[in-house]
């Protein structure tokens, strides 16, 4: 029986140069990735968990101010507040909620095309299929964090911590490409 020294066999991971993200998006077999362009990210805590009730997991549109793009309900007193670049948030005390910027900390991608929910359901334990448009929620791809927010029937924003946003760009491109 031959050593591993002297057998072809390809790496079983690579390593954070062999990775990188895109400047351009993907497209293939009908689905199509693209970066989210910069954005400010906002981690809210309710002081008081009744003052922005809803359905845990909704996508809220425009309640903060003119400027926010989504609130993202994560749990009973947790939100993440989506900005355009370079909007803010105020960070003082006496507010009902506790605000945290969280900019610098995610990438999001979106992904669309009819294959999406398929796509994403390689890695990621949730019935994406029969999740609704609206519907958002911190979960797992493969053993990558990430928040998985279905926009449409054939549109996803993924969000994911910065530093695993090569590997998972990867991973959906691979899977993707079949």
């Amino acid at each position: 029986m031959p050593d591993a020294a002297t057998l072809d066999i390809a790496p079983l991971a690579v390593t954070a140069a062999d990775l990188h993200l895109p400047t351009q998006p993907f497209s293939a077999a009908g689905l199509h990735l693209e970066l989210v362009p910069a954005q400010a990210r906002y981690s809210l805590r309710a002081r008081d968990a009744g003052l922005l009730a809803t359905t845990v997991g909704r996508a809220l549109p425009d309640r903060i101010g003119d400027t926010l793009d989504s609130v993202i309900k994560l749990g009973p007193d947790e939100w993440l507040a989506l900005l355009p670049a370079g909007a803010t948030l105020p960070l003082g005390e006496g507010l009902p909620v506790s605000v945290v910027d969280v900019s610098a900390r995610a990438v999001g991608f979106t992904i669309t095309g009819p294959g999406a929910a398929a796509l994403i359901a390689t890695g990621c334990p949730l019935d994406v299929e029969r999740m609704a448009p609206g519907r958002a929620t911190r979960t797992l791809f493969e053993t990558v964090e990430i928040v998985l927010w279905r926009q449409s029937e054939t549109a996803f924003r993924v969000d994911c911590w910065r530093s695993f946003a090569p590997w998972l760009w990867a991973a959906l491109v691979a899977g993707a490409q079949g």
